[in-house]
Parts: structure tokens; sequence; C-alpha cells
């Protein structure tokens, strides 16, 4: 059964809930550490770590100008999807805590395996606020956004506006898409403390550059 399908069917059993009309903003944080650290040749450190106050104004921002395009108030859902690790539930919750301080919903799976992606869990609560009647819209922040795009593309087709916030040297998919609109990560305003050190084969230093694999060569043992 196809994501167009899912989503009708699914649609004609449920009845609307009385929610406000909404801007709906999920974020893949494994994805977007990933195409960080592949960016940054390492794990990023504080200086390279998104500012979240950074992104909710400019959510805040998005949301108020839908509200101004469609006539109606839309208001912007923000939520933050994670994997916690086995062992690190202390490392994560200051970071955790400080996104719900600024007004994210955090939704934390555990790492156990493989199995425990966050993916899943994105993409169902994307589909449930479609079918609430609630959707107005649905940005979608991912290194590549790929896991997303049948999914998004259904949604345009359906009339509700889509984006990515990635990174473009990562989501070429996304960069010349059509009808889905693509956002660097690093032209919100304020997003990273510092510019991120980008280096890709169109504007290579004279002197060259090291490009750093984006997952370690040991991967391929279990993928066999």
């Amino acid at each position: 059964m196809g994501t167009h399908e899912f989503i009708h069917n699914y649609s004609e059993s449920s009845a609307a809930i009385e929610q406000p009309e909404t801007l709906l903003l999920v974020w893949d944080a494994p994805n977007i550490d990933m195409g960080l650290g592949a960016i940054l040749g390492g794990r990023p450190t504080a200086a390279f770590r998104p500012r979240f106050d950074a992104i909710g104004r400019w959510l805040l921002g998005h949301s108020a100008k839908l509200s101004e395009e469609l006539g109606s108030r839309i208001e912007p859902e923000a939520t933050v999807f994670t994997n916690i690790p086995q062992g690190g539930a202390d490392v994560m919750r200051p970071w955790v805590e400080a996104l719900r301080n600024v007004g994210f919903a955090v939704f934390a799976k555990p790492k156990v395996g493989e199995d425990s992606d966050v993916d899943p869990d994105m993409l169902a609560h994307i589909k449930r606020r479609f079918n609430e009647g609630i959707l107005h819209g649905v940005i979608v922040a991912s290194a590549d956004g790929q896991n997303f795009r049948e999914l998004l593309e259904t949604l345009v087709r359906e009339g509700i506006p889509a984006t990515v916030i990635g990174f473009h040297e990562h989501a070429s998919w996304a960069v010349g898409h059509p009808s889905i609109t693509f956002l660097d990560l690093e032209e919100i305003p304020g997003v990273f403390r510092e510019p991120l050190p980008r280096i890709s084969l169109d504007n290579l230093p004279t002197e060259g550059a090291w490009l750093q694999p984006f997952r370690p060569l040991s991967a391929l043992l279990s993928a066999r």
C-alpha cells in the first residue's frame, strides 16, 4: 500500500479533532548530527551545535507568514526526535530539558539496535497530524531528508506546503525539487555560533582539502 493510499484510508476512518491549524516541524536529531559530523570531520562541539532558540524564532516567523498567506491563524508545533543510547540518559538529560524549556516537545526512544531508529515515529507523527485535519504545513529537519521524500511529495499533492531543512551537501534531491522548498540549516539566522567549515568539490582551496568519510569503514562488517 503506497503512502497516498495509506493517508486517504486512514483519514476516511478518523474523525477530525478540534485542534488549532498547525505548521509542524519534526527534527531528526540523529540524522542532523550525522550530517554535521560529516561536515566537521568529527563529533560536533558546542560551537557547532544548532541553537534551538534561533530555530524557534525562525519557526514563529514562518508560521506568521503562512497565517498571512492563508488568512487564518496557524500555530507552530515543534518536536525533536532522538535516540537515547544505553547509559546515555544522564549525558542527554540537560539537552532534552533545554529543548523543552525553549518550547520544543521531545520524542525520545532508547537506542537498542538498528530497528530502534526514530524515522518511523516521525513519519507516523506527520501522518497523524494530517489525518486529524489540522496540518497546514510541514517542515522536516534532516541532513538529507531522503526517508521523508515519498510522504512529503504526497502531502504536497494534497495541498500541504512542505519544506526540508538540511545541508545542501547531502540533500541534493531536495535542493532542486520542483514542489518542495529546501532551506540550508546554516541559512537560519543565529543557528550556529560559528560558521561551519564547509568544503565541497565546488569550493576546494588551492592547497587541497581532506574530505572525511560519512561513516567508519567498520560499518561494512555489519552490512554483510
